[in-house]
């Protein structure tokens, strides 16, 4: 046999039956250290399913996960940014002035996108946050006297309100029924403009996994077949603009390669 052969034959017994459990309870001992932080584990139909497989834990609600967003996301823009700058900008200067962030944290696409976006004077920018760190960015929002920036916790509530932007980056797939579809449906007044970024897409089943958020903390998050998440909201009279890949996130799971995928996405859609 040759040495590729050896491999192969070794990678098949290692994800074979007789292994295949042994590393996987390995694996998920590994995902819930310390030293695992970003990582992901597990193949779950339920955030209630997946808790089940979590240590008890704030999640996102713990002021510690926001130092690094107040003192490196407020002050910086990335790479996946760009595009949403852009259709940003362009709705600005179309005469939108309310925007809704969905999981913004600190106020963080306010603060960095303000360094090279012309904001409109009337502008209010609303922040949808866990408390703890909606009450980081109320103080951070008042420190730099940033008036059109404010925070609820009340997504419900939010969605009510009139808004010509809803973004939301990274965000979405952590609330267990925020599906932007969904929340559409149950809007007043559905907002023009729809920047969603780094969304976990791809091309098979929808599913539910976990994170180590770092600091103790561990959250579900759902994956969406991306063909179904576009679509359902096509269905609500949005036209797809734009799409874009994410390159630094990307989704690896032990033991279930069909539901890992390289990169993440970013979409754009405007009201018809």
């Amino acid at each position: 046999m040759s040495i590729y052969g050896v491999i192969q034959a070794a990678r098949h017994f290692i994800n074979g039956p007789l292994v295949r459990p042994a590393k996987l309870r390995w694996e998920e001992k590994a995902f819930l250290s310390p030293q695992s932080t970003a990582a992901h584990f597990g193949v779950y139909e339920s955030f209630a399913q997946a808790r089940r497989h979590l240590p008890e834990s704030p999640g996102f609600n713990l002021d510690a996960l926001a130092y690094e967003y107040v003192n490196v996301r407020t002050k910086r823009v990335f790479e996946y940014d760009y595009p949403v700058m852009r259709w940003m900008e362009q709705a600005f200067r179309a005469g939108a002035v309310r925007v809704l962030d969905i999981g913004g944290s600190v106020g963080v696409h306010y603060f960095a996108y303000s360094r090279y976006l012309d904001m409109p004077a009337r502008l209010v920018w609303d922040v949808v946050e866990l408390p703890e760190i909606a009450s980081v960015g109320r103080n951070l929002a008042a420190e730099f006297r940033a008036t059109a920036l404010s925070f609820t916790t009340d997504l419900d509530a939010a969605i009510g309100g009139r808004h010509d932007i809803w973004t939301s980056a990274g965000a979405i797939q952590y609330f267990e029924d925020a599906h932007p579809a969904g929340l559409l449906r149950r809007c007043r007044a559905r907002p023009v403009h729809l920047l969603l970024n780094k969304l976990p897409l791809y091309e098979g089943e929808d599913f539910v996994t976990s994170q180590n958020l770092g600091e103790g903390s561990f959250s579900p998050l759902h994956v969406y077949n991306r063909r179904r998440f576009i679509q359902s909201i096509k269905e609500l009279g949005y036209g797809l603009r734009d799409t874009w890949d994410v390159h630094d996130r990307s989704m690896y799971i032990p033991g279930y390669p069909e539901h890992s995928f390289p990169t993440f996405s970013g979409l754009y859609f405007v009201k018809a």
